[in-house]
Formats: structure tokens, C-alpha cells, sequence
């Protein structure tokens, strides 16, 4: 770990400028080729296990060999492309990304951690520096599977399959909501192997590694905001989330029946919205990390009118947070609310099955050797959580330690929208280089 320099280096943040302005034409191909062949017409279409998802994992492992690396694929589609190192027997880094999009999605969502990945190991050639063990960019098949596939599953396939940590009765409860096929149909045709997935026995030995490193635009407006290019990630917010909540009142005459009387769905599940909002406001206020979503809500189109008090109500509920205890207590506190307001309105809730994904803590290590990279190197930069989830929380909940570089993004992500401006990507990868580099001083 290096210790905080007393002053700016210049010939190392003037070597790692150069030699990553001299690599940006590989990231610069690499976007242009990919956005060209795996476009919709409106964004990108890189459907896991789909065509375009395959164009743009062939144009990686394209680009990887021209760079001289080493290739190799799982069974399960990701795709390995590997520097050698000084030393090749002990521990390396592994970095990367996502490949596939969210429909008529953005080029950058993923795909840039992979382009940095392979811009970087550019980088160090172009430097003229052999890394001091292994470097291996992962390209990950399917984590934005959520997007395009229905019932029960956790996204994150092509990760959590590699690491063991994919259970496999989700190959069958994933159904493709296109072609209503599920997702080992998906694989199968694709070429791949889904009987390969195993619990607790991965393909990635994590022995090889010592640690994840993704760099990934942000999918919010913090570092936009603030006028800053690059945010170190401290964590990856976990979540609760109730899929499927509904109040359930009484269907009554709006004019005929005083209020006393009524059972109304729609204001019951207004009170429950205000007085969660206004909870979530006092965790964060006292220092709790938290964002707060009610979504789907909605009533019943056959039914209602606007003669009718509303009798029923759907909606879904969403926490996120870096503390498992916040979820916790939210998850407490929706239950207790729904109770007291559902006997005060003469109503009945019923919010479901909360699952809970665990927040990934970023290594400390990691993140200090990042914070002091971006100060020797002049990179404007800031500590960020990620609301988002990612594929480093699958290789911290495998036993990875893993660490994040956000690259400022305008316009959100998962649209066709998103705006990374490649000055900003290019400081990016100059501090992965710099990282994988062995944090030369």
C-alpha cells in the first residue's frame, strides 16, 4: 500500500498521460465497432445470449488478440482476455465488465469496464511496463438479465454462474420475456453450457486472483452534479424489496358512502407512502444510507371509476443501502405502519415476501491505494456509493475483495442516453492502469 505522497509526482502522472493518450484509439474503435454492429435503432440491443451480445463479444476478443493476450471462454460465455505478468504464479487482478445492454440501452452501461480493461493493458504498453503478476479482463455474459427475463432470478448470470454462487433451478424459473423460453433454452442455442452450473463450484479459481477491479459510468447524477470526472466506490447498496404489496379496501359508492364508512385502498396506501417517506427521511437525517421507491402503483383498470371508492391497490417497494441494519429496520417499519394504518382504515395490506440482497463492502485497502492513484495522478476525484447493483457484488459475496472507479456520466443510464465524454473515461482508465501497474511512484 503506498503511503500518501508529500507532493505531486510529475513523471509518473505525465508517464501515465501519455501512455494512456496513446491507447484511447483501441476504447475509441472499440465503442464506435460495438455501438455499429449491437444497435436497435433507438440504443443498444446486446440481449443476453443473443446475437448482438455475441457480435460484441467476438469484436473484444478481436481487439484482445491484436493486443497480444491470452483468450480463453467459460462454459457459460464470459470471456477471459489475459497479460501476463512479472510473476505468473502469484495472485493477479481480474477486471472487467458487463457486456450485454438493457433494451435500447446506452453503449457505455458495462461495456466501458471491459474497453478500460483492454485500453489499460494498451496503456501499459504503451508505457513499456510488464504489470507484476497477472492481468485478466473479463467481458460478463447476462448480468442485465432482469431487463429481459420474467420470473424468479437474481440477474447477474454469467458472474454468479463462474463464481458457484448461481443457483441452478434459476436456469429454468428465468423465463425470456420476448420468446417466453427460458433462460437454459437461451444458453443451449447460444452454444453455451448451462448443466455446467454448480453451487459452491465456480469456474474461476479466486485463488488466481487478488482482487476485482471494475470501472463503470455512474448510473446517477452525483458526479455530474459536483463537476467531477471520477468517484471511488465505498460500497454497493444492497436492497429489500417487496415485489408485490396490495391494499385491499372496499369497492363503495363515492357519493352515497361518508368517509367514516369507507374502506379506501387509495388513500390507505397514500398514508403508508407518506409516513415510509417520512421515516426514510429521518434514517438519513441521522446518517443512514438510504434511498426509498414505490413503484407500479396502480388500480384495477377493470374496475375502477370515478364513481367508485377504490378497493384495491397494487404496488412495489424498494430500499437500498451500504447498512444491512437500515434495510432491516425499513423492512420492520413497512410491516408495522401497514398493520396500524390498515386497522385505522378499515383496510387489509399485504406486502408479500421481502428479498434481501446484501450490500458489498469495497476493500478499504483498495480503496485508499485508488484515492492516493487519483491524487499522484491529478485525477479530480471523490468517495461514491453505487446505488446500482454490479458485478463486483458478486465477487464480494464469493470472497473476492473487490474495488470500483466511477467515470462521470450525464443524462442516467438504461436509455439510450448516456453521455460519457471520453476525456473523462480516458482518466479513468489512466488510474486502473495505474492500479494494475503495481501503484508505481
Amino acid at each position: 500500500m503506498p503511503s500518501a505522497p508529500d507532493h505531486p509526482l510529475p513523471a509518473v502522472a505525465a508517464r501515465f498521460a501519455h501512455a494512456t493518450r496513446v491507447a484511447m484509439p483501441v476504447a475509441q474503435e472499440l465503442f464506435d465497432t460495438i455501438a455499429a454492429a449491437t444497435g436497435d435503432g433507438v440504443g443498444m440491443a446486446r440481449e443476453p445470449y443473443g446475437a448482438n451480445e455475441q457480435k460484441a463479444s467476438d469484436l473484444l476478443e478481436a481487439k484482445a488478440r491484436q493486443l497480444s493476450l491470452e483468450v480463453t471462454r467459460d462454459p457459460f460465455g464470459n470471456l477471459y482476455m489475459t497479460l501476463p505478468g512479472a510473476d505468473r504464479q502469484a495472485p493477479g487482478w481480474i477486471t472487467g465488465s458487463h457486456i450485454d445492454s438493457v433494451p435500447s440501452g446506452g453503449n457505455f452501461d458495462g461495456l466501458a469496464g471491459v474497453v478500460a480493461g483492454l485500453t489499460a493493458v494498451a496503456t501499459l504498453q504503451a508505457a513499456g511496463l510488464v504489470p507484476p503478476n497477472d492481468l485478466t479482463v473479463m467481458g460478463v455474459r447476462a448480468e442485465e438479465a432482469s431487463a429481459w427475463y420474467a420470473g424468479a432470478h437474481g440477474g447477474h448470470i454469467g458472474s454468479r454462474a463462474a463464481l458457484g454462487i448461481l443457483p441452478p433451478g434459476e436456469l429454468d424459473s428465468a423465463i425470456n420475456s420476448r420468446s417466453g423460453r427460458s433462460l437454459r433454452e437461451h444458453m443451449t442455442e447460444a452454444g453455451f453450457s448451462p448443466d455446467r452450473v454448480q453451487q459452491d463450484h465456480g469456474t474461476i479459481d479466486l485463488a488466481r486472483y487478488r482482487g476485482w477491479l471494475e470501472l463503470h459510468i455512474e448510473q446517477g447524477p452525483v458526479l455530474e452534479r459536483l463537476g467531477l470526472p471520477v468517484g471511488v466506490v465505498t460500497a454497493i447498496r444492497g436492497s429489500s424489496r417487496a415485489r408485490s404489496c396490495r391494499c385491499t379496501g372496499a369497492y363503495t359508492h363515492s357519493g352515497a358512502v361518508p368517509h367514516e364508512y369507507r374502506s379506501d385502498a387509495v388513500l390507505a396506501t397514500v398514508e403508508l407512502v407518506h409516513r415510509l417517506e417520512a421515516e426514510a427521511a429521518r434514517v438519513r437525517a441521522s446518517g443512514g444510507d438510504l434511498t426509498y421507491t414505490v413503484g407500479k402503483l396502480f388500480t384495477d383498470a377493470g374496475l375502477h371509476s370515478i364513481t367508485k371508492v377504490p378497493g384495491q391497490v397494487d404496488f412495489c417497494l424498494e430500499y437500498r443501502s451500504q447498512e444491512r441494519p437500515v434495510l432491516d429496520h425499513m423492512t420492520g417499519w413497512a410491516r408495522s405502519q401497514a398493520e396500524r394504518i390498515g386497522a385505522e382504515r378499515r383496510v387489509t395490506f399485504d406486502l408479500g415476501t421481502f428479498s434481501v440482497q446484501e450490500p458489498a463492502t469495497m476493500d478499504p485497502g483498495f480503496r485508499e491505494a485508488l484515492s492516493l492513484g487519483a491524487a499522484a495522478l491529478d485525477i479530480p476525484a471523490m468517495d461514491i456509493a453505487s446505488g446500482a447493483g454490479h458485478d463486483a457484488q458478486d465477487f464480494v459475496h464469493a470472497g473476492l475483495p473487490a474495488a470500483m472507479i466511477f467515470v462521470r456520466n450525464a443524462n442516467g443510464s438504461h436509455n439510450a442516453d448516456e453521455a460519457m465524454d471520453l476525456a473523462d473515461f480516458e482518466l479513468g482508465t489512466r488510474l486502473l492502469a495505474w492500479m494494475v501497474a503495481g501503484q508505481p511512484r
